[in-house]
């Protein structure tokens, strides 16, 4: 499957895959993060059952604070 991954294209083995197993896959282990699939927020909750499919755009923008 093809998509578009923080404005660069990806390619994951399968059909579909939820928002956490992208994260898994990337090694994704930001503490904080906002996470939009094709320019919809998706919250920390949802990221268990949000498919992602052939086409989508996922913005995972990670979040820094500090001082």
């Amino acid at each position: 499957m093809k998509l578009v991954l923080n404005n660069r294209d990806e390619v994951f083995n399968g059909d579909q895959h939820t928002i956490s197993e992208i994260f898994k896959i990337m090694n994704f282990t930001f503490p904080r993060v906002v996470v939009k699939l094709n320019g919809r927020l998706i919250k920390k909750p949802q990221y268990h059952e949000t498919i992602v499919v052939e086409g989508d755009n996922l913005e995972v923008i990670h979040l820094i604070s500090g001082g």
